[in-house]
């Protein structure tokens, strides 16, 4: 009875709703604000195998408190000292929920705005409907743009905002209760300087060679894999404090390409300048030149037209010995002698595909509807189903050539 009346003091809306008092629902009171709550407790009375049963309200104030609830079930002795850690544990709950979502003061407002007019309109490219967030546009000495985004809490200035900028380092900003956003600035400008050299080498890589990744580097961006050549490349993993220096390097191929690269590395790696940029020494220690993407894929283009020219060739020749079904040679309307229609009706189509193909290898891409348009006009021109057997081995040839030659765009 003695923990009853206790119990009862502490919460005296929760009530037992059965005489072995191991079933108590009701409300907690916290803040002048009631939740609803079910307790269960085991047959032995053991807190650590309670069960608890909160209304959803409840829930949502506890999130991210339900280690802690569980810790204080495993360490409570009995439930009227549950209960009051209980309330301490909702009591804080609230408390921050309530920090967290409070509206900023008035003051704040007002030494926001007057920061932001004493650094410049003009410098601003986002601000949200509640003032939290804010965007600021910075250029370097280079004339490259930078953006770096604020977001602030009720409490600024006496606490600086959170800052996110797409830089390769860690961007810590110092500040105290009377700095400003001019401060910000000023530590933006000279982080944007001290990383200069490094976004100059990134930019002549990106502008001078091939980048097969990324894509589409951002300025936090360390890596560049460059092609070198067909189907070999170098990863490069840049150190922006210092991008003059030599790089972390791999290299991507087949080793009869990769080890001679490797073996220069490694042989002139003594003849790196700090004072040269980075592409240069790159050209000087492996002894290449960088090939552009221009280059690389025109090369590409002409070993594919080369190779698949020599196989169409191939496959006109195994064409042109085989003989003839001679239910096809009944149809055949010039001539009288069935060896020399054969031969002639077969050179015919040869020199009508060959004439069209060197036409169509001289453009990028063979595409589907100019196969079947040469298909229907070598038909007419030919005029002899021999050409069902020849139509066969251009059409294959056709198919391979926009296969290789589109995935060279």
């Amino acid at each position: 009875m003695a923990g009853s009346g206790a119990l009862l003091r502490q919460c005296p809306l929760l009530l037992p709703q059965n005489r072995e008092g191991s079933v108590y629902e009701g409300f907690v009171t916290v803040q002048d604000r009631d939740f609803h709550i079910r307790i269960l407790l085991p047959s032995d009375f053991q807190l650590k195998n309670a069960r608890i049963h909160c209304s959803w309200r409840l829930k949502k104030v506890l999130h991210g408190y339900h280690q802690i609830v569980k810790q204080r079930l495993q360490h409570c002795s009995d439930l009227v000292s549950f209960m009051v850690e209980f309330k301490t544990i909702l009591e804080a709950a609230l408390k921050n929920a309530q920090e967290l979502h409070a509206p900023p003061p008035p003051e704040y407002y007002s030494y926001l705005v007057r920061d932001i007019e004493t650094l410049g309109w003009n410098k601003v490219v986002y601000v949200d409907t509640g003032l939290n967030t804010i965007k600021l546009k910075g250029e370097d000495s280079c004339g490259r743009q930078h953006l770096i985004t604020l977001k602030l809490n009720a409490k600024y200035p006496a606490e600086p905002p959170d800052c996110c900028v797409d830089f390769p380092v860690e961007f810590a900003i110092s500040w105290i209760p009377q700095s400003s956003l001019v401060d910000i600035y000023s530590q933006f400008l000279a982080a944007l300087e001290s990383l200069k050299e490094f976004w100059n080498a990134m930019d002549e890589i990106d502008e001078k060679t091939w980048v097969l990744e990324p894509e589409n580097p951002t300025r936090s961006a360390t890596m560049r894999r460059i092609a070198v050549g067909n189907n070999v490349s170098i990863n490069l993993e840049v150190d922006p404090r210092h991008p003059t220096m030599l790089p972390e390097c791999y290299f991507l191929g087949a080793d009869h390409v990769v080890n001679p690269l490797r073996t220069k590395l490694n042989n002139n790696m003594h003849l790196w300048d700090p004072d040269t940029t980075l592409l240069q020494n790159l050209k000087e220690v492996l002894e290449i030149d960088f090939p552009s993407r221009a280059v690389l894929e025109k090369t590409h283009m002409h070993l594919t037209k080369d190779a698949m020219k020599q196989s169409f060739l191939q496959d006109l020749k195994a064409l042109a010995d085989r003989a003839i079904p001679e239910e096809m040679l009944d149809d055949l309307r010039y001539g009288r002698d069935r060896q020399k229609q054969k031969r002639t009706s077969l050179w015919i189509v040869v020199s009508a595909m060959l004439t069209d193909l060197m036409v169509l290898f001289q453009t990028r891409c063979v595409v589907i509807p100019d196969v079947d348009n040469l298909s229907i006009r070598l038909a007419c021109l030919s005029g002899y189903k021999v050409f069902l057997l020849a139509d066969k081995v251009l059409m294959s040839s056709l198919v391979n050539v926009h296969i290789v030659t589109s995935q060279s765009r």
